[in-house]
């Protein structure tokens, strides 16, 4: 029933006419009766990346409408319910995409970083990782500090040169920005060697250098933002016990007693972030150890964790509910040819997506704000990498990115990868709030997002091998959705309810 224009049933009768011939409640009665059942609707946005060839496809608009059958596979989303807010999704910055950028002609590169930061016309990646001096992957050089001078505590030497250079990380970062903002934090896998007891044998920070280190982290946040370049969150180590060798304890003394005294007697904005455990079951085990003082935990605004166990969410989870006002940020996770030698990097096939998205889901419902994978661009031989045995860089560390630009060919190759993250990064953005979700489908995952702008956004992943139908249910209407086989779907649509 509608009131919008002529109604066959009323024939030439004007309103003023039918309000004299029918009492005015049952006129009132009517109205409601037409708006609530169908005078407005919800129109949905559909996006879809498939492996029969959907990239981020935008499909005919659907309705959410009556669903008088209640049968068949479904998930309720329940926006009543909030969860973590969103920080966002990336990637990271690392002098081998960089070499990989440079290598094509100028006017390809920048449709590489429009599609990797352009939050209209690409991914819209809003949450970067870069990183303090040498890894694995900073390969235009040698394995570096900014301050290799023995003993110059008070950081004479200190440089950030190479960053600047055309395969630098102040370089890179600044181009990236031209086409899309994004948050920033940056870890660092060793100090200057001198700081260690032994390079070769016990790679620990002497805790003489702990000013030192501070005045080292420090001097790094001001050099790049005096370069243009603002560090959002610093994180003091990368998977510590792994490259440096220093225990949780220690790394909450220096955060205690120097790095966070020291960055807020300076007036440095940047915020610290505890350090990045290699698994989030590390992470669960020692995160505690350190926060449970109040005076290293005045200082710590974020939790990073590495993702290379695959699987134990329930750590996640756990911490998040021991620390609900500090947001989880998943910081590190990749393909890589020691985690599994049968597997051939980089991949090619559209069905590695389907493993991604589950990661990213699943560390999304335990709880991360954030979701960020390691290498942002590689070559076609899944390099150039950086090799220091006694850095623990080795020979052979083949990985995959989330673009592959072959050197040789000059060709792109945006991978699974990087469509299923394109779909949270470009759609759920800054400012989001996960909500709860229920149902249970086999092979087929629904995450809900409510929007800063008033909307909602539902990410549907279906990992089985044929195509399906279920139904979304919200408020108490329910939107058919037809999903292909090995896919993912977008859902937008306003809460406001807006005329057919």
């Amino acid at each position: 029933m509608c009131f919008s224009g002529p109604n066959p049933n009323t024939s030439d009768l004007t309103l003023k006419e039918m309000k004299r011939k029918i009492p005015f409640v049952l006129i009132l009665s009517i109205v409601l009766l037409a708006s609530a059942s169908g005078t407005f609707a919800q129109e949905v946005e559909v996006y879809v990346s498939s492996a029969s060839g959907d990239r981020v496809t935008p499909k005919p608009i659907l309705q959410f409408g009556q669903r008088a059958e209640r049968a068949g596979l479904s998930f309720t989303i329940n926006d009543a319910i909030e969860h973590q807010k969103i920080v966002g999704f990336g990637a990271s910055f690392l002098e081998a995409g960089m070499i990989g950028l440079n290598s094509l002609d100028p006017e390809e590169q920048e449709m590489v970083l429009s599609a990797l930061f352009d939050p209209v016309r690409g991914a819209g990646f809003s949450a970067m990782k870069t990183v303090i001096s040498a890894t694995d992957f900073m390969s235009a050089g040698p394995f570096y500090s900014y301050d290799d001078v023995v003993g110059d505590v008070n950081m004479t030497h200190f440089s950030v040169m190479r960053d600047l250079g055309p395969n630098g990380l102040i370089t890179y970062i600044k181009r990236a920005r031209r086409y899309g903002n994004f948050v920033l934090e940056a870890p660092m896998d060793y100090p200057p060697e001198w700081m260690l007891f032994d390079v070769n044998t016990r790679q620990d920070v002497d805790p003489r250098y702990f000013d030192a280190l501070a005045l080292y982290y420090m001097r790094y946040l001001q050099e790049y933002e005096a370069n243009g370049v603002f560090i959002d969150y610093l994180s003091l180590f990368n998977e510590p016990g792994i490259y440096t060798k220093i225990s949780f304890s220690k790394i909450g003394d220096l955060i205690k007693y120097h790095v966070g005294p020291l960055l807020l007697n300076e007036g440095v904005k940047t915020k610290i972030m505890l350090s990045e455990g290699w698994t989030r079951t590390n992470a669960y085990e020692n995160y505690p150890k350190v926060l449970d003082d109040p005076g290293v935990r005045k200082y710590v605004a974020a939790l990073p964790y590495h993702g290379y166990d695959l699987t134990d969410f329930a750590a996640i989870r756990a911490l998040h509910h021991r620390y609900p006002e500090l947001p989880l940020w998943m910081t590190e996770i990749c393909h890589y040819k020691q985690g599994d030698p049968s597997v051939d990097l980089p991949r090619y096939d559209f069905q590695d997506g389907d493993f991604w998205g589950n990661q990213i889901v699943s560390d999304l419902e335990a709880g991360a704000s954030a979701w960020i994978y390691w290498n942002m661009i590689l070559d076609e031989k899944g390099g150039p990498w950086l090799v220091s045995p006694v850095h623990r860089d080795g020979p052979d560390n083949v990985q995959h990115p989330v673009v592959i630009i072959n050197r040789a060919t000059k060709t792109v190759i945006y991978t699974a990868l990087y469509y299923y993250l394109k779909h949270f990064s470009k759609f759920v953005r800054p400012g989001a709030i996960r909500v709860e979700t229920s149902g249970s489908v086999p092979d087929v995952r629904v995450v809900a997002f409510k929007t800063a702008g008033g909307g909602l956004v539902a990410e549907v992943i279906n990992s089985r091998l044929d195509a399906t139908k279920i139904w979304l249910d919200w408020r108490g209407r329910a939107l058919r959705l037809s999903l292909p086989a090995q896919s993912i779907t977008t859902c937008l649509w306003s809460t406001r309810a807006t005329k057919k």
